[in-house]
């Protein structure tokens, strides 16, 4: 398997993490979470509400 499939998932995992820490939530959580469903992760955090 070609290694920039990685590379780019945990990219967009560390930007879902800085997206997460600028609407006030657990940056940590996010990228975990980041890890497991990806994209999908990037959508919600487009549309949950800054705390």
């Amino acid at each position: 398997m070609d290694g920039g499939y990685y590379i780019g998932w945990g990219t967009l995992a560390l930007i879902n993490a800085g997206l997460a820490q600028g609407k006030n939530r657990s940056g940590l959580n996010w990228f975990i979470l980041s890890l497991f469903i990806g994209p999908l992760a990037t959508l919600i955090l487009l549309f949950v509400e800054k705390r």
